[in-house]
């Protein structure tokens, strides 16, 4: 694969199939709908609806890559077909998977020759840890095979590693391994209560970003000195040492990476009615602003103070936000920053420790989340001296190396 430094928006989206997982892993975002059988979330959506959503997502808003999960996405009935139609009308699919599934050889050459593009693997730990973090004996066991049939399918992947307790020690194995398989990407999570885990971060569960710093660093130089892509998801950027502020992705730098969504298509996508199996169907809207009060001398009033979940562009006419986006000309790269703070700050409840006023890359970190200081406090800060203030989200991850494909 080719690794490239310029950075660019992603054209990326996202589609939850429904919240139907054959593992039960305590940390998921979702677990509370998927142990609900009857949450209208629960279920796996129809094949039509899914490809309405894909066909909008290429059409309506142009995105030209999309992550597939559920739940499990392996697990959907109808996920060949849904592959193939995302193959063919240029959408290029990648499943985020648990990767059991993938564990028997002709099921991971099914998915190939239906047209996969790649697999994003979730890897939160090896062995007897990662099948009691799990919920399922001889899950690691599994993952290990579906591993062997990607590589001697050629078949590409990438991994994902949430950072609980747990899953310390093993980072550095995660490495290893990572290396012996030929995986080209590694993303790193800090383990954050976002969805049905909110208020639920517990000191048993959840490391601090202290004890979390030396293993972490020492898996980054592992796998780099591999020319193996990392980052680190979700962490204040002050938590690693400077040097490794290339690999961190706070809300505003993960739209310059095309592994991840594109803010616009996931405005829609992350609604209620895109996630349920209802046959129903919001009309496409456009990326959310926030605090853009004005631009090229238009007023955007109550268009730029949405805050809430609830909101949602309810009290605004969707037509006329859309027309005022277009002829006010707003450069996308700006949009997309204002929205990655509505999202960090207002959606998912970041916010500015005292120490981090004093940092030279307050604007484009995301801060520390509520629920993390609530348990761990705010004393791990520790500010960027840069001498002057950064305004660009790819200040850091500019000089980072990353897969194109």
């Amino acid at each position: 694969m080719k690794k490239v430094q310029k950075r660019t928006l992603t054209r990326r989206g996202v589609l939850w199939l429904g919240q139907t997982c054959n593992l039960a892993c305590y940390f998921c975002y979702f677990r509370t709908k998927i142990d609900d059988k009857e949450h209208p979330e629960h279920a796996f959506m129809s094949l039509e609806k899914a490809k309405t959503i894909c066909h909008t997502l290429r059409h309506v808003y142009g995105n030209t890559a999309v992550d597939i999960q559920g739940g499990e996405p392996t697990i959907y009935p109808h996920i060949f077909e849904l592959i193939a139609y995302c193959k063919e009308i240029g959408l290029a699919p990648t499943l985020i998977t648990n990767g059991i599934v993938l564990a028997k050889k002709e099921t991971a050459l099914h998915f190939r020759e239906a047209g996969v593009n790649d697999f994003l693997v979730s890897i939160h730990a090896l062995g007897e840890a990662y099948d009691t973090m799990v919920g399922f004996k001889h899950g690691s066991e599994k993952q290990m095979q579906a591993l062997a049939n990607l590589h001697a399918l050629e078949i590409p992947y990438r991994l994902n590693c949430t950072m609980t307790k747990e899953a310390l020690s093993q980072l550095e194995k995660i490495a290893h391994l990572a290396i012996e398989k030929q995986c080209l990407v590694v993303n790193f999570i800090a383990f954050n209560p976002f969805a049905d885990q909110k208020g639920r971060r517990q000191a048993q569960d959840v490391p601090s970003y202290s004890a979390l710093k030396e293993p972490l660093q020492k898996a980054i130089d592992l796998l780099e000195s591999h020319r193996i892509e990392v980052n680190v998801r979700y962490l204040p950027l002050c938590i690693l040492e400077e040097r490794y502020a290339k690999n961190g992705y706070n809300f505003q730098q993960l739209s310059y990476d095309h592994h991840e969504w594109d803010f616009n298509s996931w405005t829609w996508t992350t609604r209620f009615n895109q996630r349920s199996n209802s046959p129903e169907l919001d009309e496409p809207i456009p990326i959310l602003m926030y605090g853009i009060k004005q631009f090229n001398g238009m007023d955007f009033s109550v268009m730029s103070e949405h805050g809430t979940k609830a909101h949602y562009m309810k009290e605004v006419d969707i037509k006329e936000h859309m027309m005022r986006l277009h002829s006010a000309d707003i450069p996308k790269t700006f949009l997309y920053k204002q929205n990655a703070k509505l999202r960090a700050q207002k959606h998912l409840e970041y916010h500015k420790t005292f120490t981090c006023k004093a940092c030279s890359v307050q604007d484009i970190c995301d801060g520390f989340h509520n629920d993390y200081v609530a348990v761990f406090g705010e004393e791990e800060a520790n500010a960027f001296d840069l001498g002057i203030c950064v305004l660009d989200p790819t200040w850091f991850i500019k000089a980072q190396e990353k897969v194109e494909e």
